[in-house]
């Protein structure tokens, strides 16, 4: 029986154009959709730009238009950049829109009616320079668990999650200020009283990855589930809360009900009714998100949805970040990479195969390495698949296929026995799967062509049945090739399909021979990637780029606002300085902290006897080795902070946004350790 399903991506926050970044998820569901339609199934993928929030309001104030002309525009931008890499979706909309705040006020009455809802006054941090208070992503400062630096206003790299509150030394990433606390009303939702509900939805029903289960379970559920602040006091661009004038709903209640407010939309266009999707148990929903936001997907919607009667989703596909020759996006490394520079100078197929060779079922994070990615593409898609079909097309051209299929080895039959394995690959995400065993069947067909040399048969007009045959199965065994390949590479679908004369619609024309027909003009499908030109596309990149320190998954909201460069700090006198202790200090030992995902134990010498314990969150960019034997400037008279891995006796200084970009301050040769720096 065909399936019913209902896919959607994360929506991309309408501030910022569409990376590389991005991408990854979008490209992994389009495959995923398109796999899914190749097989049969009833199959629709929606999105929406994610359009609330103070970001917008600021951007748009800043450039002196509306914020509905600000969405509309980057809708647009967004839109375009999705349609050229062959991103196809069957309904794309906006969460500012009237179906969103309708169902906003079902969903909130729900909670009202369920006793979920509740109201307190708090205290916020508000920015007095933008006169605004500050949403959690627009504040950084130092984790008060582990004392890493620089780390978002709700969660740190150590997996510790906070409140902007408790943030150490915060700054508001809108002016570089550092934000005063002020009062203000706001709600709740009591996500405690759902502890049950939402333990048996992890547990149970392989709705998520089994790594994605235990952080869940480890992180949160193995304590008291906080209460969720679900609105923000005006100023703010977004939808008033009905029932409490003044407040509005914070972009992360909206957002996710914009799913559904998309599905709304596309039933309108399609006469069919919302009930058929959301409440009806027959229908499978899918959600492909990055890991950034696994919280809000996996505890605070489950929960929403169960309250409100809407269908629970049936999995929800965690992905990892990007990275780019090892480290992450970064505008000085020409490595943040926006959609539109890559396809100046990048075919967007290669960058769909690229990730397809790289992309499982696990969530782990991506890398694209430019060699890797140069080498992949011309190994793989020319030098084997395309290859096939080169080194035959203009002999078939001029004979067209022959009526029965010739003996080719047991190559085909080989090709449709691994179809099922193919299948399974894609149905579970694991594209790398897949792709790995499409190249084996390439790696079989080719020496097929080479060992016939059709080159040769055709000079000799006795042989042109001989030369019929061989160009039958060069070109039946690249259909079907190319039938596997049809959800990564649909532009090379399409290609085939003019070619030779017959459309690829369905996963089971890769079990049978297309035989008896004539064969158009072959022309040339995809040519080899430059290194030059890939080099060319950072170098622009490098002055067009605007700086990031996330890895950038595309997530409601997250990596698409960047940070301004750090002003500089409040004026100080002399005497201020004369405060902090700086001192030269030798690196006598260095370790991996295994608990930390990003800091070492270093064990530093001030001279004589007199030794420190440091713990300092470089780990992306150091390995222990490089360290021991080094002068580093350390802060000697910060007070001890006890951590859940010893106590930090100081800090090393260190410059640069984080990260792998991090770089330790040296010392010239002559320096002592224990000597002060002035």
């Amino acid at each position: 029986m065909n399936r019913q399903i209902l896919v959607t991506s994360a929506l991309p926050y309408a501030n910022g154009p569409i990376h590389l970044g991005h991408l990854v998820e979008y490209i992994q569901t389009d495959i995923w959709v398109r796999y899914q339609k190749l097989r049969g199934n009833r199959c629709i993928y929606l999105c929406a730009d994610d359009t609330h929030g103070t970001a917008i309001m600021i951007r748009a104030k800043n450039e002196g238009q509306s914020e509905e002309d600000l969405i509309a525009s980057m809708s647009q931008s967004h839109q375009q950049d999705f349609a050229r890499f062959g991103i196809q979706f069957d309904h794309y909309g906006s969460t500012n829109s009237l179906e969103n705040k309708e169902l906003c006020g079902i969903f909130w009455t729900a909670l009202r009616n369920a006793g979920l809802i509740t109201e307190r006054t708090i205290e916020q941090l508000y920015d007095p320079e933008a006169n605004t208070f500050l949403a959690d992503r627009f504040v950084r400062g130092t984790c008060p668990k582990c004392g890493l630096t620089d780390q978002a206003g709700d969660n740190c790299n150590c997996g510790h999650t906070y409140s902007p509150t408790d943030l150490i030394d915060p700054k508001s990433t809108l002016s570089g200020s550092t934000p005063v606390l002020r009062n203000a009303i706001h709600l709740f939702v009591e996500l405690e009283k759902l502890r049950g509900f939402l333990t048996q939805w992890v547990e149970e029903g392989n709705h998520l990855q089994t790594e994605v289960a235990n952080y869940l379970k480890g992180h949160f559920l193995s304590d008291e589930l906080r209460d969720w602040d679900i609105s923000r006091p005006a100023p703010y661009f977004g939808f008033e809360i009905p029932d409490a004038p003044g407040h509005y709903w914070y972009v992360w209640f909206d957002a996710p009900i914009g799913y559904i407010a998309t599905t709304e939309q596309w039933c309108q266009a399609n006469g069919e009714s919302l009930a058929a999707w959301w409440k009806n148990d027959e229908c499978e929903i899918h959600h492909f998100i990055g890991k950034d936001i696994t919280y809000f997907h996996t505890l605070f919607w489950p929960g929403m949805l169960q309250t409100a009667g809407f269908n629970l989703p049936t999995q929800v596909h965690i992905h990892g970040f990007l990275t780019i020759n090892g480290g992450k996006m970064s505008k000085s490394k020409g490595t943040f990479i926006a959609a539109d520079t890559y396809l100046k100078y990048n075919n967007p197929s290669y960058l769909r195969y690229f990730y397809a060779t790289k992309l499982t079922q696990r969530v782990e994070d991506l890398d694209l390495g430019i060699d890797e990615f140069a080498r992949k593409v011309n190994t793989d898609l020319v030098g084997k698949v395309v290859n096939l079909a080169s080194r035959v097309g203009k002999f078939a051209h001029q004979t067209g296929l022959a009526d029965h299929y010739p003996d080719d080895g047991g190559l085909f039959d080989q090709g449709v026995k691994a179809g099922d394995e193919i299948a399974a690959a894609y149905e579970c995400k694991d594209y790398s799967k897949a792709i790995r065993r499409i190249m084996e069947l390439a790696d079989a067909a080719n020496p097929y062509v080479e060992h016939a040399k059709p080159w040769e048969m055709r000079k000799d007009p006795a042989r042109e049945n001989d030369l019929r045959a061989v160009c039958t199965v060069a070109i039946n065994l690249f259909r079907q090739l190319t039938i596997y390949l049809a959800p990564v590479l649909p532009d090379l679908a399409e290609q085939c399909s003019q070619w030779l004369g017959e459309p690829i619609e369905s996963w089971d024309q890769s079990k049978s021979h297309l035989l008896g027909t004539k064969v158009g003009k072959f022309n040339r499908m995809l040519d080899r990637v430059q290194i030059e030109d890939l080099e060319k596309m950072i170098e622009e990149s490098k002055n067009t780029a605007e700086e990031t320190q996330e890895t950038a998954s595309s997530s409601f909201c997250d990596s698409d606002q960047p940070l301004k460069d750090e002003p500089l700090a409040d004026e100080i006198s002399i005497e201020d300085f004369a405060k902090v202790d700086l001192r030269v200090a030798r690196v006598l030992a260095a370790e991996h902290v295994p608990e930390a995902n990003k800091l070492l134990k270093l064990q530093l010498s001030l001279g004589g006897d007199e030794r420190r314990q440091v713990f300092a969150g470089i780990k992306a960019a150091y390995e222990p080795e490089q360290l021991v034997g080094r002068l580093v400037v350390m802060v000697a008279n910060l007070k001890p902070r006890k951590m859940r891995f010893g106590l930090s006796e100081g800090m090393v200084t260190a410059a640069g946004p984080g990260g792998a970009e991090v770089f330790i301050l040296g010392i010239d040769d002559g320096a002592l350790p224990g000597q002060r720096v002035h």
